[in-house]
């Protein structure tokens, strides 16, 4: 299987073409995330992708602190979209898998957040996707490690607010699995 480390740059590029395509006019229209319109969803990915470069060099969430929080996207969304996973995709092409980091939620090798990262950035793209209304076609191999990571971890995220509970499903397709454990029906 390959590592998520190796995939978040395709992810990276996968969910900005999906921003491309967001039509002027749907920047308010509501996405599969119910608390979160396609510009409240292009804004998390911003946040995330303007901590990723902070966190990789090893700076303290507090050193950061809170120059990410609020709007992001400003008057023109998608390059605010395309500086941040710019940046995003230098630190991941350039960090060592065999360091280990210091994250929120304690120290553990670069392949734990990405996980994180990508989960987020796939099942994300099918939010935005569904959000515009445009086909939702996902990379299998992303798909193969996000269900790995979510299976694994879909008990531990329940009560944390981070996802809705899972759907049941009894659809062996890898994207129905992994879109249904984190709380989508599909």
């Amino acid at each position: 299987m390959t590592d998520a480390v190796s995939l978040i740059p395709g992810a990276i590029d996968r969910f900005g073409a999906r921003v491309l395509e967001v039509p002027a006019g749907a920047w308010s229209d509501p996405t599969p995330c119910t608390e979160w319109a396609v510009r409240d969803l292009v804004n998390h990915l911003v946040n995330e992708h303007l901590w990723a470069p902070h966190i990789i060099a090893g700076e303290p969430m507090e050193q950061v602190g809170a120059r990410y929080d609020g709007d992001l996207l400003g008057d023109d969304p998608v390059r605010a979209w395309e500086h941040a996973a710019q940046r995003s995709r230098t630190a991941w092409l350039d960090a060592d898998p065999s360091v280990i980091y210091r994250f929120s939620f304690g120290e553990a090798p670069l392949s734990d957040y990405a996980d994180q990262m990508l989960v987020d950035l796939t099942v994300h793209e099918w939010d935005l996707a569904r959000g515009i209304a445009l086909r939702d076609s996902l990379d299998p191999q992303a798909v193969e490690v996000c269900l790995a990571y979510a299976r694994a971890n879909v008990g531990r995220w329940d009560g944390l607010g981070i996802i809705d509970p899972p759907i049941p499903t009894d659809s062996t397709d890898p994207v129905v699995q992994l879109l249904s454990l984190t709380g989508r029906a599909v």
